[in-house]
């Protein structure tokens, strides 16, 4: 198998990077080289940014209609070449093809539409006479060049909520995805060119160091990443100096609040599903559950036994997969890190090993950790992988301190048949979404982003698409 050599895309083309610096693509689900990506220096960084400077003279200028169309003949584009993007993912991921066919391919098309009609309806406080003789209105107008960081998780997904809002509010973009996972959104960016003035949308590949250059340059008015808590609060550090604006959706650690009345077999399958989807590796995973005490027994037995018959673990071509491999060698030695160190009083009571079976891919067992503890650290810190934590509460006052007892925001869920319950929770649970008897479902319309260490700032939504627009109030006298 020959290996891809990849190159940066920089105002509108494939461009040699300046140094010959490169870094593997592995793909986790064989172990084996599958391209070779620029590490971009400050060089590249600066040719993306001149590029998207120039760029946002044209762009920046565009009606939101001519902005709509342009983004609705890229989503045609990137539908009609969806099996490359669902092969290159794989490649990168590991992920099962038939899930990326299914439930990641229609939503980022989805989200790129919404975001082309989200254009044409931005609002505004209503002009009117504020001050006697003097008539005020809003104008709302993109930020600029924006640059950008996304994760290796989803990251065809991440891209698209990331560009979709900038470029739908008049923005250019230099992007620099994942080191692990950089090949689809390099696909994005040559097809965006095909409707777009060269120069919107640049993407530079690369390390740390790259994200560092690409985060502290000079040029941009907002940095949007999309990664760690460690990593968004070097972002906000590094963006200080210039006070640059700052958009951070970071980790999660998603409380799963069970109570004794509701439906057990739909909270463990649901449970299950949005916990090991994309082997746990989502800042909104159903992977921390609280269940009350009266069901507490029959719900770990229950949910053991899905992991072991019905959560399977499989090559990207296996049809029947519910997940593949986590993304890389170091998140491997994490995850399986966590599990060596379980604490005595909690129990493994399904997985907890790797998968040999598989190959030399980053494979681990879906695995349910029963018996934890507050204080614990797998309760704590983020695992990312196809682990399922399970801990017991009493009543209602003490779920809610549970669950709210992480330095997290981001999402929660609780299931229950009580209405009345279900309203309370949504209210005392401190976190960006509650799901009420599901887990996980997204929609372009409603926003994501959480509170506390999870970051601030919202993607999708109309929420989303004002946090890159900038208000500026305009006054007349209109007695002169």
């Amino acid at each position: 198998m020959s290996i891809r050599t990849l190159r940066n895309f920089i105002n509108g083309e494939s461009v040699t990077p300046s140094g010959e610096t490169t870094q593997d693509i592995v793909n986790p689900a064989t172990g084996q080289v599958v391209a070779k990506a620029p590490v971009s220096d400050a060089q590249d960084v600066d040719a993306a940014y001149a590029a998207a400077s120039t760029a946002f003279a044209e762009w920046g200028q565009t009606t939101p209609s001519e902005r709509q169309k342009a983004l609705l003949d890229f989503a045609d584009a990137l539908e009609a070449r969806a099996q490359e993007f669902i092969d290159l993912e794989a490649e990168n991921t590991g992920k099962p093809k038939a899930l990326t066919t299914s439930e990641e391919i229609p939503p980022m098309l989805d989200q790129l539409r919404f975001f082309a009609g989200a254009a044409r309806v931005l609002e505004g406080k209503s002009a009117g006479e504020y001050m006697k003789g003097h008539t005020s209105w809003i104008r709302r107008e993109p930020i600029g060049v924006v640059g950008q960081v996304t994760p290796w998780n989803y990251p065809m997904m991440m891209a698209m909520w990331k560009i979709a809002p900038a470029l739908a509010a008049g923005n250019t973009i230099v992007l620099k995805p994942s080191d692990t996972t950089p090949e689809t959104t390099l696909l994005m960016a040559e097809i965006a060119a095909a409707h777009l003035p060269k120069g919107t949308f640049n993407v530079v590949t690369g390390d740390r160091d790259t994200g560092r250059l690409v985060v502290e340059h000079q040029t941009p008015g907002l940095v949007a990443i999309t990664g760690s808590v460690r990593a968004g609060a070097q972002v906000a550090a590094s963006a200080a100096p210039n006070l640059k604006r700052v958009h951070l959706e970071l980790g999660g650690k998603a409380p799963v609040v069970v109570f004794d009345d509701a439906d057990l077999d739909a909270a463990v399958e649901g449970i299950a599903i949005a916990g090991y989807f994309n082997a746990g590796q989502d800042c909104t995973a159903a992977t921390r559950v609280l269940v009350q005490e009266g069901m507490y027994d029959a719900f770990v037995e229950a949910l053991a036994a899905y992991a072991r018959d019905n959560a399977k673990v499989g090559l990207p071509d296996d049809e029947d997969a519910l997940f593949g491999p986590v993304n890389n060698a170091s998140q491997l030695e994490r995850v399986t890190g966590f599990i060596d160190r379980l604490p005595s009083h909690a129990t493994v009571a399904a997985g907890g090993n790797r998968v040999s079976a598989l190959g030399d891919g980053y494979f681990i067992e879906p695995t349910v950790l029963a018996g934890l503890r507050q204080d614990d650290e797998h309760i704590q810190n983020e695992i990312f992988g196809p682990v399922i934590t399970v801990q017991k509460f009493s009543d209602e006052a003490q779920a809610i301190g549970y669950a709210n007892d992480v330095d997290y925001g981001l999402a929660s869920s609780v299931w229950t048949k009580d209405f009345g319950r279900g309203m309370r929770m949504s209210k005392a649970l401190d976190f960006g979404c509650v799901w009420i008897n599901t887990h996980i479902p997204i929609v372009a319309e409603m926003p994501h982003g959480g509170f506390k260490r999870s970051g601030y700032g919202k993607d999708l939504s109309m929420y989303g698409l004002e946090d890159y627009t900038r208000i500026k109030h305009v006054m007349a006298n209109i007695e002169s």
